[in-house]
């Protein structure tokens, strides 16, 4: 039993996985308001580093739907200003002296279809990557089953709870796409 107990506490850490990666991606779906986290995947150039913008600058939010980044070195003000632009975010930076403002535009209905439309599509491959998790137990499962380590009650059982994991991680997933689509449409 401990084999079986191993395997479904495995499938369980992995598909936690990928609703980290879920969330992490719909961090990156911006709404109407600014926070910090748009600016994740953005990295800069400093000393020859590809290195987050949060570990250069103070990222802070003013205003709700502006961003305040303010570089510890002065001399970084154009590089992030590049780094940002390269980001592929839609914004465009404005720096005054050595602080640099993202100001987010309010989407507009067309922005907000096409952002749910992206925020489904990270959901979906969450459920894939979650339901390829539940694959790959199930069949180590079967695998003991075959070489006889474990009875086929014991099997029966195990199989069920991995697909008791994956309903709930598959609904948590669902869930975070509900909170995700109602910040979107969210005016």
């Amino acid at each position: 039993m401990e084999l079986i107990d191993e395997i479904v506490s495995d499938a369980g850490d992995r598909m936690a996985k990928s609703l980290e990666a879920l969330h992490a991606a719909f961090a990156r779906i911006r709404t109407g308001r600014a926070h910090p986290s748009l600016l994740d995947g953005v990295e800069v150039d400093y000393y020859g580093v590809a290195t987050p913008i949060n570990q250069v600058a103070t990222v802070t939010v003013e205003e709700g739907r502006t961003l305040a980044i303010s570089p510890w070195e002065k001399r970084m003000v154009p590089d992030i200003e590049k780094a940002i632009l390269r980001g592929n975010l839609g914004l465009t930076p404005a720096s005054a002296g050595d602080v640099i403002r993202l100001v987010l535009p309010p989407l507009t209905e067309e922005n907000r279809r096409d952002l749910t439309r992206q925020a489904r599509n990270e959901t979906e491959h969450a459920r894939v990557a979650i339901r390829n998790v539940r694959r790959d137990a199930n069949h180590d499962i079967r695998e003991f089953l075959k070489e006889k380590e474990i009875t086929e009650d014991e099997a029966h059982h195990a199989i069920q709870d991995i697909q008791k994991v994956t309903d709930e991680r598959v609904a948590q997933a669902d869930s975070a796409l509900e909170r995700k689509e109602s910040d979107l449409m969210e005016i």
